[in-house]
C-alpha cells in the first residue's frame, strides 16, 4: 500500500466486511436460533420446525458459508490494495 490514504480505505472494507459477517452471525444464531424460535416453530423443515433446525443444524451451516465469503471477500480486497499473497 501506497500511502496512508490506501491504507485506511483497506482498513475500512476490512472492518466493513468482519461487521456485515458479524451481524449475520448474530441474526442467524441468536435471532432465528433463540429470539424467533418460537415463531419460526410452525414451519416444518426436514421433519422438524424450522426454529429448530435452525438452533441445531442451520446456524452451522450459515457460519460454514460465511467462513468461505470472508476468505473470498478478504482474497479480493487484498487484490484490489496490493497486499495479497
Amino acid at each position: 500500500m501506497a500511502n496512508n490514504g490506501d491504507n485506511n480505505a483497506y482498513w475500512a472494507a476490512n472492518k466493513r466486511i468482519i461487521g456485515i459477517s458479524l451481524v449475520i452471525w448474530f441474526v442467524v444464531s441468536f435471532g432465528f436460533g433463540i429470539l424467533l424460535r418460537p415463531v419460526l416453530s410452525g414451519i416444518a423443515i426436514g421433519g422438524t420446525d424450522l426454529g429448530f433446525w435452525f438452533a441445531q443444524q442451520g446456524s452451522i451451516l450459515v457460519f460454514l458459508v460465511l467462513i468461505f465469503v470472508y476468505a473470498a471477500k478478504m482474497n479480493k480486497l487484498d487484490k484490489e490494495h496490493g497486499v495479497d499473497e
